[in-house]
């Protein structure tokens, strides 16, 4: 409790409170006290978040508290881990603090655990005397965060152009890469700042391309900033198939982001003069030999009266935008689904939900040929889907049937990324990032099985789709995958916390018909987490008490007496019901488990003497 007060207190800039708690005390007391943590972070770095300059002094000189020792702080609504107290000051603008920290020998190029340093922190920011200060004093400009990502980058991208051109002046290297090969120059291109995008050209930028084959003029066409892209394209060493491709995506991004129909006929007509008239050799349009149905199977214009044609289709002129952009993009670039779902939404808000689901399917399908199992941008999708059929279906005001093979289709494709990702996380071939994305498709794959069970009741299922939908469940169980907790599909179909997947609902959890599903296939009923938990322990220890999903365990034989690890039955966890209110214990108690609770209660010797099934039967109790 005193280190909270303590925690409070330097946060919150009163000194003589701090005092009041520390200054009675030894200094060993007081450095283990400054040394503790609070919300994830010691008093010091929660001064020096909040710029209390004389808290922060008084800490260091007479409590001994480590310049070195990190923490977690939040900055714009993002938690920054493993924080050193510079880091937190330059980040907050505090030149004074940053100034003492290092007169007091704070690390210089100390960094968090992603990697970014005070200088780093201080340039995202525009602190540019904090910056100077810190490049004043050693700290390394070229230290750039996990992702690659240098402090000329991040200037650019925040729009700092004071900061960028201290830095190039110092001799940055304005053409480093990213690990993703983005330079400054794409930093540039991604926030508009043509400014600084013409001063980096007098430093000798150059147009290079990144992992997904992106210049910095094709990266500021699809950000939709028309004055770089035509000061770009007006560069003498802009090459003509360039030209043209940033035109036709400028004209691309006019129609989905920006929602100017006739700004994208005038930049896809600039685009066709360059390819036809402009130039004594033309550069033929590429046509698609096989149209995509997700597109109405559109093809792209290939002449000016095609394209004038358009001006009455504004439908044909969305789906010539997402051709233009899968063409120019490529599949694996992430702006190529992510508009293929956005389009597919404005058709859902439209009250087309076929359309979207035709064009959210063929984004899926794409995620999932180029991207890496357990992307974030493909689980997206399948959440995306999850939170579509769960409108649809409303329990109490549906709005349109969804059709089996629909959802099923996403089900199969969901359980195939399962799959690829069970593998990887059972070889320990994961990162802790893939790790948490494998036990949110778990939760996404819940929800689907909830969903699937309400078109159940609202359709009446054919006996083949019916046996299709339990073969496909029984494989799921087969698979038997679990989160970091330990918890099996069943645990989660229990647990309260399976309800939250998204911003916006789905299903809510403890779900009965998933339950009933999961063991009508083979589900262990008695299955043990981390904790040594069953999904019994689960479902009664609930404030919302679920009658249904008690009763299913137990007539698929859970034990009511089975003990976790802190030694509780789930009768014990049951809170503001008893279990007679429920169901009659003694029809689900056998002389067996009467007898496994005397054998534990008098601590009469077993191990060894009775087989290894009984054995585990009476460690059960």
């Amino acid at each position: 409790m005193e280190t909270k007060s303590i925690y409070n207190a330097a946060r919150d800039g009163k000194l003589s409170r701090l005092k009041s708690h520390l200054d009675p005390k030894t200094l060993e007391d007081r450095c283990k006290l400054v040394a503790t943590k609070t919300n994830g972070a010691t008093p010091l770095i929660v001064a020096c978040r909040n710029g209390h300059l004389d808290i922060v002094k008084y800490l260091s000189d007479e409590c001994n508290a480590s310049m070195e020792q990190v923490g977690s702080v939040i900055f714009d609504g993002e938690t920054i881990e493993g924080a050193p107290p510079l880091w937190c000051a330059a980040a907050a603008g505090h030149l004074e603090i940053v100034q003492y920290l290092i007169e007091k020998g704070a690390g210089v190029n100390q960094t968090t655990f992603t990697n970014s340093t005070p200088l780093r922190a201080a340039c995202f920011d525009g602190h540019s005397e904090i910056v100077k200060y810190l490049i004043a004093n050693k700290a390394d400009i070229e230290i750039a965060n996990r992702h690659g990502h240098t402090c000329l980058m991040i200037s650019c991208y925040k729009g700092h152009k004071d900061i960028a051109e201290y830095l190039l002046k110092l001799g940055a290297d304005v053409n480093r890469k990213s690990l993703k090969g983005n330079t400054a120059l794409h930093d540039c291109a991604e926030s508009g700042s043509l400014e600084i995008m013409k001063m980096l050209l007098k430093y000798s930028a150059l147009m290079e391309k990144d992992a997904y084959g992106m210049t910095p003029l094709l990266a500021a066409a699809v950000a939709g900033y028309t004055k770089m892209v035509e000061y770009l394209i007006n560069q003498p060493d802009c090459v003509r198939s360039e030209k043209i491709d940033a035109l036709e995506l400028l004209g691309a991004t006019y129609v989905d982001k920006k929602r100017d129909m006739m700004g994208a006929l005038k930049f896809w007509r600039l685009g066709m003069m360059e390819r036809y008239k402009n130039h004594s050799v033309p550069i033929p349009k590429p046509i698609n030999p096989s149209p995509i149905p997700a597109y109405e199977n559109t093809l792209e214009v290939t002449n000016e009266e095609q394209l004038d044609d358009l001006i009455s289709d504004p439908d044909d002129m969305r789906m010539q935008a997402l051709l233009v952009r899968e063409r120019i993009l490529g599949p694996a670039h992430p702006d190529t689904s992510y508009y293929i779902r956005y389009r597919g939404a404005l058709y859902a808000d439209m009250g087309n939900f076929d359309r979207c689901i035709d064009l959210w399917m063929y984004a899926l399908d794409i995620q999932q040929k180029v991207l890496e199992a357990l992307s974030s941008y493909t689980q997206s999708s399948f959440l995306s889907f999850a939170e579509l059929f769960s409108y649809m279906t409303n329990e109490y005001h549906p709005v349109h049937n969804v059709a089996f093979n629909d959802i099923m289709e996403v089900f199969t494709r969901v359980i195939k990324e399962l799959r690829i990702g069970h593998e990887l996380v059972r070889k320990n071939a994961v990162q802790d990032c893939d790790v948490s994305s494998f036990n949110r498709l778990l939760v996404i794959i819940m929800h689907l099985l909830c969903l699937i069970c309400r078109i159940q009741k609202q359709n009446n299922l054919s006996e083949e789709d019916d046996y299709v939908f339990k073969q496909t469940v029984y494989q799921l169980v087969q698979m038997n995958p679990k989160c970091t907790k330990g918890y099996t599909l069943l645990h989660l179909a229990c647990a309260r916390e399976t309800t939250n997947v998204g911003r916006y609902p789905v299903c809510n959890f403890p779900s009965p018909d998933v339950v009933d599903l999961l063991l009508e296939v083979g589900a262990d009923v008695n299955a043990r987490d981390v904790d040594g938990n069953t999904p019994l322990h689960l479902a009664t220890n609930n404030k919302h008490c679920q009658s249904d999903v008690i009763k299913f365990l137990l007539r698929h034989s859970a034990h009511l007496d089975m003990r976790n690890d802190e030694g509780r039955t789930p009768v014990q966890l049951l809170r503001g019901v008893a279990i007679h209110d429920i169901v009659s214990p003694l029809d689900y108690i056998s002389l067996q488990c009467l007898a496994a609770r005397v054998i534990i209660k008098h601590n009469i010797l077993y191990k060894g003497h009775v087989p290894l099934k009984v054995e585990s039967f009476i460690q059960m109790h």
